[in-house]
């Protein structure tokens, strides 16, 4: 066990929480802090009153990931000294180990009678991390409920304490808003803009990065659409059943676009928004060395493309990870150990995964909820130490529903840290942390020589000027390079399907074209008349949808 300096809302969130649960009036006591503020220490440090006072015998830790289940490991026993055991969904007895244990949301939906019995058995505090998994109406709600009724206490743990669905969560009681109506004697509130002040997160700068497209039809007819305006659409387009939905704005905003070569366009959309990350990834290393941009992409065919353009841009191949790659938590350890500048992820690095030197978001979601937004946020707002006076930054689409979410965010902050602070005039030496001049080409201390990026290049179309890729007018001729961003009709429909009413991603559509003549055959061969008919109903692109379910839920 390690004597932990705890920060004063975590001694204090400690100490009302021992007093409520020792009063006994309710077995649940509710800690809802913003990212990185360190809800897993606080929880660690009660389960260790709570063992010192005799009081539990064991803890059971449920978190939403492999990855923050590791973490969970680490801390745990940092401050307890105890072993934490991670079981998997093939621990079916769990109830035999007799350790504390830690697991994942979903591994825990095979282990919920061992789970049951072990809090039968033993006096058992349940820490559950990132609460909003367990909605009441949802297989896991249902889970935790049932396999967690006999626990001697609960922690609830979160940062975005309300689903987005509208569903409730399992032992919290809301009021007739939606809002958690949990009693303040057993909660805790630390909210974001609260952790910015205490410096224990970073202040954050939105940048809504607009995109004017112009989709070309197959009769040659073009259409305006803008994340700034409403697309206008003829009176017979408007007949042309999914048109408006696939001219959507964000749809457009991730919709790859390549050249004829087959390779990733470096004057598409996409590669606007990453050229403004990367200059900014670019000022924020000079203060800040190991800084590190994530992208989260809304599929694997963005994340992949995504990764492409990094690479031509920036010049470093970026790690990439998602469910398809070969051990993407191991990828994401070495990223968060490493001065790698760049990492892309498709639903890996969300709710709890800490990357503490990530600064730069580039947000191109599948998820268009408040929640996934807060967690992707959180993501880049976490302290790196007490000499870090960065500032985070998420770059998104312009998009009224990312912009309500963002202002939400900004109205917590207060004036002081809203805005970004003048420039400073100094770097940091990589090597030694000196502060030198910002023109230095080496430290004046160890005499360590400031890595030197050579700039990336275009050519003007007008003169033949070479210049900067970030330039937006030609450094010879003045020669605009800004313009609409050009995409086919194709391409447009190509970011996913709209068929018989079902709204499909374009990876689930490329599944269902790769499975479908396999599906199709053993349908046919069962002779099942049921199983044929559901076969006429649904479209070949679904099949990909239903693969993953049955793949989910095995």
């Amino acid at each position: 066990m390690t004597t932990i300096n705890l920060r004063p809302w975590q001694a204090a969130c400690a100490n009302k929480a021992m007093d409520w649960l020792k009063a006994g009036e309710d077995r649940h006591f509710l800690i809802n802090a913003a990212p990185g503020a360190g809800k897993t220490i606080c929880a660690s440090v009660i389960a260790q009153r709570l063992l010192d006072a005799d009081l539990i015998d064991r803890v059971i830790v449920i978190a939403p990931r492999k990855a923050v289940v590791k973490q969970w490991a680490t801390e745990f026993k940092l401050v307890t000294g105890r072993p934490i055991l991670q079981i998997t969904g093939a621990d079916e007895e769990p109830e035999e180990y007799g350790v504390d244990l830690c697991a994942t949301w979903s591994a825990i939906q095979s282990s919920l009678d061992g789970l049951q019995a072990v809090c039968r058995k033993d006096r058992t505090l349940v820490i559950c991390d990132e609460h909003h998994h367990a909605a009441v109406a949802a297989a896991w709600g249902d889970g935790a409920n049932g396999a967690f009724a006999d626990a001697r206490y609960a922690l609830i743990l979160t940062g975005t304490p309300i689903r987005s669905d509208g569903k409730e969560s399992v032992w919290l009681a809301y009021d007739d808003q939606g809002l958690i109506d949990h009693p303040a004697g057993g909660s805790y509130t630390l909210t974001y803009g609260e952790a910015v002040d205490l410096e224990y997160c970073r202040p954050i700068t939105f940048h809504r990065h607009e995109g004017k497209f112009s989709v070309k039809l197959d009769d040659g007819e073009n259409i305006s659409v803008s994340g700034m305006e409403d697309t206008q659409f003829s009176p017979a387009l408007k007949r042309i059943r999914g048109l408006q939905q696939a001219l959507d704005y964000y749809k457009l905003a991730c919709t790859p676009k390549y050249l004829a070569s087959g390779a990733a366009d470096p004057d598409s959309y996409q590669a606007s928004i990453l050229q403004w990350c990367i200059d900014k990834l670019n000022d924020l290393r000079l203060r800040m060395p190991e800084a590190g941009g994530l992208v989260i992409a809304p599929n694997i065919p963005v994340a992949e493309y995504m990764a492409e353009l990094l690479e031509l841009l920036d010049g470093e191949k970026p790690v990439v990870v998602h469910n398809q790659v070969a051990n993407p938590e191991g990828k994401i350890t070495a990223f968060r150990n490493s001065k790698k500048r760049w990492i892309v992820s498709v639903a890996m690095i969300s709710e709890g995964v800490d990357i503490q030197r990530l600064r730069i978001l580039a947000y191109l979601p599948n998820a268009q909820t408040e929640l996934s937004f807060r967690q992707a946020m959180g993501r880049v707002v976490r302290n790196f130490g007490p000499q870090d006076d960065s500032r985070a930054y998420v770059v998104m689409p312009t998009h009224r529903i990312f912009e309500e979410y963002a202002r939400r965010v900004e109205a917590e902050m207060s004036p002081a840290k809203l805005r970004p602070s003048d420039t400073p005039d100094t770097k940091v030496c990589p090597d030694c942390g000196a502060e030198c001049a910002k023109d230095a080409t080496a430290c004046h201390v160890c005499d360590a020589e400031f890595p030197v990026r050579q700039p990336r290049m275009k050519t003007c179309d007008a003169c033949g000027a070479l210049n900067p890729l970030s330039a937006k007018d030609c450094q010879s001729c003045g020669a605009t390079f800004a313009h609409a961003f050009e995409i086919s009709l194709n391409e447009a429909l190509r970011v996913g399907a709209i068929i018989r009413g079902m709204d499909l991603e374009e990876e689930e559509v490329q599944e269902g074209e790769a499975i479908r003549d396999v599906f199709r055959k053993g349908v046919l061969s069962s002779g099942d008349d049921q199983l044929i008919k559901i076969l006429k109903l649904l479209p070949e692109e679904s099949y990909g949808r239903l693969a993953r379910m049955f793949e989910e839920n095995k």
